[in-house]
């Protein structure tokens, strides 16, 4: 028998890459699970090849009987398709717990090895034993051993191939090379059996240490251990949000092209970096806090940030990655929000021109009916000061005339204070009207708190809203079923302008036909004060009621915005922390409800 044939320096050559290979792995950082199933399948196969080695030179010079050494180089042939079970386990699952269950797979090899260890009593593993398979004759359990051992990798190929149809429908390149590679030993260890090409008992480690190659290819390679399949990164590369994935430690071991071409970053400077010392976003305090809560809890933790690197607004969402309660570690999702923040001040900016012109038209209205009803003080006053004036001329006139009695200059006198009672009654009623519309057209603030009656309250509704009703011919019942010297807290102007506004939509709920009513009623239970505007008018489509107080919504076309009852809502929930209701039916009226809690 010569030693250095193909075969034996193939075996050497097999021998020294399952070294270099288990070096390798092992040098690479962070060791994961995968990797560990990988070393410990190498170290088989180097067990196996070194006992064929010891073997072949202890029976060429040394003539020992060589099953002898089949009982080391059994030992890596019997672990390793166990290890490479689990490792399709780790894979598949992307990290596994330790469970009994396992133990269960080492029966047979352990039976294998008991068997073959007594192989000289009963002939069960091998009844006659060659270097060249073709003259090997097996006894009965061996098949049994075959059996187990192929049966393991077709089962883990299997799984592997399910796992990659049930992700995305193609192979992946790493699951293609581990396929590649637990495939070779296989096909050539069964065309072997079948003596289908002639072959020697090297052809087993020689084909595991090939296939092991290519299993190490796919790991380091094409990055097994984040194991992304090719219609998958496709999927996500295209994906607008950017995300990265992180493991245990919180190292970037994922991230799709967006989160490159977004963040400007170069893959080679980011992979293996700890997100928490990232130079782009280690300034963000928040996510420290959601790391650890995710690591802990399988829920999402979302908060926006402003990145100012990059000028960006992302909506940050920050989850587990657990698989069977066990922790794999983190996916980090960047929802870039920057245009919906530019949009969302804009409204805002046109929204608060918005309120403000309607303010100002509401004002405007307002004014020009306190106008009106201004005219008839100011002409009354007017007339009062003619007739002061002529009293005056008469008095003066009356000095030093002896017709004129003391009785004259009383009834002179009794006019004059007549006059200037009316005087003092219409300038009392126009300092109130100016009162009420100062309070109207500055802007309520949330710091205006006083205390005020109902009384007080009825009084600048009745100012204010007097002209309006008399030009619409709409009658005002006003029915208070509590003491009118009830004291409220908060901003009169306020209440005043809710009030107002649900009065003129009910005015307008009519379409300007005349002699129409409103009743305006006050009332108080154990918890709050209610204010209730009815209106038998035009009423509310379903369509309207379902939109009304959570957007801005008119019934009124182009002579509305929809933000009086946006913003009356808005006022009672601020300022006074109550709510509003509604009741509505189209062509039987609305009534509205302004219900504020009591102190």
């Amino acid at each position: 028998m010569q030693l250095f044939d193909i075969s034996f320096i193939l075996l050497i050559i097999s021998t020294l890459l399952s070294i270099f290979l288990i070096y390798y792995v092992l040098k690479k950082k962070p060791i994961t699970q995968i990797q560990y199933f990988l070393a410990f399948m190498l170290l088989s196969i180097m067990i196996i090849c070194v006992g064929l080695i010891l073997q072949k030179v202890f029976v060429i010079y040394y003539d020992v009987e060589p099953i002898l050494f089949e009982n080391f180089i059994y030992i890596g042939t019997c672990f390793l398709p166990v290890t490479f079970f689990i490792m399709v386990s780790s894979f598949v699952n992307t990290k596994i717990k330790y469970n009994d269950r396992y133990l269960l797979l080492l029966i047979v090899p352990v039976i294998s090895l008991l068997v073959l260890f007594t192989n000289n009593y009963h002939h069960l593993f091998y009844e006659k034993y060659s270097f060249n398979l073709n003259e090997m004759i097996y006894g009965p359990y061996m098949y049994v051993h075959l059996f187990y051992t192929y049966g393991l990798f077709l089962i883990s190929i299997i799984r592997m191939l399910k796992h990659t149809f049930k992700s995305v429908g193609f192979f992946s390149k790493q699951s293609l090379f581990i396929i590649i590679g637990a495939s070779i030993p296989a096909i050539a260890n069964t065309l072997g059996i079948l003596n289908i090409i002639h072959t020697n008992i090297y052809l087993t480690p020689i084909s595991f240490a090939f296939g092991l190659l290519f299993i190490t290819i796919a790991i380091f390679k094409f990055d097994f251990l984040s194991v992304t399949p090719i219609a998958l990164e496709k999927v996500v590369d295209r994906m607008s949000d950017s995300y990265v994935v992180l493991n245990e430690k919180n190292n970037i071991i994922d991230f799709n092209k967006s989160f490159l071409l977004v963040f400007k970053e170069k893959e080679q400077s980011i992979r293996n970096t700890n997100i928490l010392e990232w130079s782009k976003i280690k300034y963000l305090p928040k996510l420290k806090n959601s790391l650890q809560t995710v690591s802990l809890s399988p829920k999402t933790v979302s908060f926006e940030s402003h990145f100012d690197n990059i000028n960006k607004y992302f909506n940050v969402e920050v989850s587990s990655i657990v698989n069977k309660g066990m922790f794999l570690g983190t996916l980090i999702l960047f929802k870039d929000i920057t245009q919906h923040v530019v949009d969302l001040q804009t409204i805002r900016s046109n929204q608060d021109m918005l309120i403000e012109k309607e303010r100002f038209a509401s004002l405007g209205q307002m004014i020009g009916g306190i106008a009106h009803n201004l005219k008839t003080p100011i002409m009354s006053i007017a007339g009062a000061s003619e007739a002061l004036t002529d009293l005056i001329t008469e008095y003066d006139t009356s000095i030093g005339d002896s017709e004129v009695t003391n009785e004259d200059h009383h009834e002179i006198a009794k006019d004059m204070a007549s006059w200037v009672a009316k005087i003092k009654t219409h300038t009392s009623y126009m300092s109130d009207v100016i009162t009420a519309v100062k309070g109207q057209a500055v802007e309520t603030s949330d710091n205006v708190s006083a205390e005020f009656t109902i009384e007080e309250l009825i009084k600048r509704v009745n100012i204010l809203m007097k002209h309006e009703l008399k030009h619409s011919l709409v009658e005002l019942n006003i029915n208070i079923e509590i003491d009118k010297n009830f004291t409220l807290h908060g901003d009169i102007n306020c209440l005043v302008q809710v009030i107002n506004n649900l009065i003129s939509n009910a005015i307008q709920s009519y379409n300007g036909k005349p002699d129409n009513k409103i009743d305006f009623s006050i009332s108080k239970n154990d918890s709050s004060f209610i204010f209730t505007i009815q209106d038998y008018g035009c009423g509310m489509s379903k369509e309207v009621q379902n939109k009304l107080f959570k957007q801005m919504i008119t019934t009124k076309g182009k002579n509305g915005t929809g933000l009086g009852l946006f913003m009356s809502y808005s006022n009672i929930k601020a300022h006074f922390n109550g709510t509003i209701n509604f009741q509505s039916e189209v062509n039987k009226g609305t009534t509205f409800n302004i219900i504020i809690p009591c102190e």
